[in-house]
């Protein structure tokens, strides 16, 4: 026993060494201190302890409205990591009238029995914890602004005056929390609604500035007349996505981004498309033909053309090159407004079924001026024929596809200066595919006519493979060619 009094006795020796103060187990806290306004006079240790994390937990749930801009976000004390240095503020108060001389002890308990004492504990706020809720909760309001743009109707234009944008200023209202929070959160009457700090984005554009658009710069028109229902929705729809669209200078165009995502909700249904070089039905298919219109009022309008693919394989209505695809992410149409001036795309359809685009802006040009597109075939590609074996058909069954002629062509704008021909600029060159011939041959009945056949395929001679199916029956049936699907 006399061992452990002397451990215990060395203990407390060490601590008193290194400044700590310890304190029995049972030693309570003197009548009078409160600890951020809870009272824990009587209280030992653990029960101070205690009292304080439930006080803590009550400041915690207080709540705190976020304002930004016109929207608010409400949250409690708890999202920004908030916690109190309990422990700390308990070992002070229990040091109150006992840590000391023997004068400061008294002193201190005199002042208990006078007025009391009030430990004001250390709160902490995670800066990070802080930063990441705002993030989280508060970006998503966000908004850009709207540049002012035009409205056309019976053939003039009004204006659209633009909207002011807003975004979170994430560091400087982690700030202005960071700042609220050290003004006490447990203070009574405190402000528990916040002003976050917002950056303010002005729109472009003035009633002045659009009142430059004007004049009609580039128009095009293709017909549709022969396309299915769902690719006429298509192409309305593509058109109706463009219209209206309103580029200030240097801004670019993205076909793409304009018109998608393809989907029924966003006015597009199933039909013909082409897709490495064949015709399948996808969503939206057919709305090539409005980026290839839009590319040809472009061009007229001499604006300047940033990104274009051919089709995979030639269109109908076009001539070479003067086809612009879009194709996912992969392939797009877009192009700058490189005038000095905003422009105006207008883009509708007819009853009649033709989709037009005009470009509307300030002309520059000279009046003697005049362009115009020129397309050169630089070489055809023809189809071969292939010869291929159907053994699950008898001899004489024989059918065949049509070939398509693949092109290499170039697309020239041709200037005329009073008549006369002053330049002549490649604009591109595109390559298209052909498609081969196939014939399929029945190659089931007779060993030594199926081998020959056999022999003629392999050797892909058409006409030696005819003349082994010569007079077998059953006699052939006409070559099919099936109608071709519209597509693109």
């Amino acid at each position: 026993m006399k061992k452990w009094k002397n451990v215990c006795m060395g203990i407390c020796l060490l601590a008193l060494c290194m400044g700590m103060t310890v304190f029995a187990e049972e030693a309570t806290i003197l009548k009078g201190v409160t600890i951020d306004g809870v009272d824990v006079s009587g209280m030992n240790r653990r029960e101070a302890v205690q009292a304080l994390e439930a006080h803590e937990a009550k400041i915690g749930a207080q709540k705190v409205t976020l304002k930004i801009g016109e929207e608010t976000v409400e949250t409690d004390l708890t999202a920004f990591g908030l916690s109190c240095s309990s422990e700390e503020a308990v070992d002070e108060a229990l040091g109150i009238g006992r840590v000391g001389n023997i004068v400061k002890r008294y002193k201190d308990q005199k002042d208990l029995q006078h007025g009391g004492r009030e430990i004001t504990p250390g709160w902490e706020v995670d800066r990070a914890q802080v930063k990441a809720f705002l993030e989280e909760n508060c970006t998503k309001f966000d908004r850009e602004a709207e540049n002012a743009t035009l409205s056309r109707s019976n053939g003039a234009f009004d204006f659209v005056p633009g909207t002011q944008g807003l975004v979170l200023d994430v560091d400087g209202s982690v700030q202005v929390i960071m700042e609220w929070l050290e003004q006490g959160v447990s203070s009574e009457g405190m402000d528990n609604t916040l002003e976050l700090k917002t950056k303010i984005t002005e729109p472009e554009g003035s009633a002045e500035q659009l009142s430059e658009v004007k004049d009609l710069l580039g128009s095009f028109s293709t017909s549709f007349s022969t396309s299915s229902a769902k690719r006429c929705m298509n192409v309305n729809s593509g058109a109706e996505h463009v219209n209206g669209t309103v580029l200030y200078p240097g801004e670019s165009f993205s076909m793409y981004e304009t018109v998608a995502p393809f989907t029924e909700e966003n006015g597009y249904a199933m039909a013909g498309s082409y897709l490495n070089g064949e015709v399948v039905d996808s969503m939206g298919g057919g709305i090539c033909q409005v980026s290839t219109t839009l590319y040809n009022a472009v061009l007229r309008a001499e604006l300047e053309v940033t990104e274009r693919y051919p089709h995979s394989m030639t269109v109908h209505y076009v001539e070479l090159s003067e086809d612009a695809a879009i194709a996912g992410t992969y392939k797009d149409f877009k192009f700058v407004n490189s005038t000095q001036a905003p422009i105006y795309i207008e883009g509708y359809t007819s009853a009649d079924k033709r989709i037009t685009f005009n470009i509307y802006g300030k002309e520059t040009r000279d009046k003697n001026r005049t362009i115009s597109f020129e397309s050169v075939t630089v070489e055809k590609v023809g189809g071969n024929t292939i010869l291929r074996e159907d053994g699950g058909q008898p001899l004489g069954y024989k059918t065949s596809s049509k070939a398509s002629t693949g092109y290499i062509a170039e697309l020239y704008k041709v200037v005329k200066v009073n008549g006369v021909e002053t330049e002549r600029i490649k604009i591109n060159k595109s390559t298209y595919k052909g498609s081969d011939r196939v014939v399929t041959y029945g190659t089931a009945g007779d060993p030594v006519l199926s081998e020959n056949l056999r022999a003629a395929i392999a050797l892909q001679d058409e006409a030696l493979a005819d003349a082994n199916i010569a007079g077998v029956v059953p006699a052939a049936p006409p070559e099919q060619t099936p109608p071709p699907a519209p597509a693109e």
